[in-house]
């Protein structure tokens, strides 16, 4: 590229061979944001194959790039890709999930009208297997999801918090990156202090808009399943635990700690 692009999309991953491609494929197919985009993908040492692919799909398009993520998770992975970014706005994109071809550039968009800190569509899951379907049908029903409306694909408003997001580089200057020390939720972490900054500032948080149009396929695994039926003492990270106590006081009802009960992570109303 000869000039820097106006977004940078990152993209954490780890051993994603049977997906990679495919997400990969489909975003340098989205429709370019005037100013262009570059797509990087940060990928958590992978031994199954899946950076053999990356490196074939960035010898046909120079607008990705493969960085390595050396701590392997996914806090580390947006940070490594947000500190390589070009791009004055940062969108992030991941594996499991498939977009609409317009989903980049109505971002931009949307970040632009509504002077939001962060925009973002709304969570909807689909399952393959039923297993899947089951664990998808549970995470967009009121039942687990109470009255988070990042579930709700007919809300268009402010809300918490939104699913993956978009934000201008500046806010992470301002608020800081992800938080290497939690394995998961490291999303609604950042949120959380995002909040609690734009409560402070009087700055709107975030932005939920119906035009943009993303589904996360929700893969049954026994990682999933250990997290289901796995106590709360379970949890890799003890600041996850420290943390949680801080904000929920209610480990029953935190929708930070996923990590215990992932499908009643919408349980705080947004």
């Amino acid at each position: 590229m000869s000039e820097s692009p106006i977004v940078s999309v990152i993209v954490p991953c780890r051993n994603e061979n049977s997906h990679i491609e495919a997400c990969v494929r489909s975003i340098l197919a989205q429709e370019s944001p005037a100013g262009g985009f570059e797509v990087i993908v940060a990928d958590g040492m992978s031994d199954d194959g899946t950076r053999v692919i990356l490196e074939r799909l960035k010898a046909e398009d120079s607008r990705l790039r493969v960085i390595d993520n050396a701590g392997r998770i996914v806090s580390c992975g947006l940070n490594a890709a947000i500190q390589a970014a070009q791009g004055k706005i940062i969108i992030r994109m991941d594996a499991h999930t498939k977009y609409a071809r317009d989903y980049i550039r109505q971002s931009v968009q949307v970040l632009e009208e509504t002077g939001a800190d962060k925009v973002g569509g709304p969570w909807v899951a689909k399952g393959e297997g039923f297993i899947s379907r089951a664990v998808a049908a549970a995470f967009q029903s009121p039942f687990a999801a109470g009255g988070a409306r990042g579930h709700d694909s007919a809300y268009e408003g402010a809300v918490d918090l939104v699913y993956l997001g978009c934000w201008r580089r500046e806010v992470f200057d301002r608020v800081g990156l992800f938080d290497e020390g939690l394995v998961r939720n490291q999303d609604d972490e950042f949120d959380f202090r995002l909040k609690l900054r734009a409560e402070a500032s009087g700055n709107r948080l975030a932005f939920k808009a119906r035009t943009l149009r993303a589904v996360h396929w929700a893969n049954f695994s026994s990682n999933t399943c250990n997290m289901v039926t796995g106590n709360f003492e379970s949890c890799r990270s003890t600041r996850c635990r420290r943390r949680c106590a801080t904000w929920c006081r209610d480990f029953s009802s935190c929708y930070y700690l996923r990590c215990r009960l992932p499908l009643s992570s919408g349980l705080m109303q947004l």
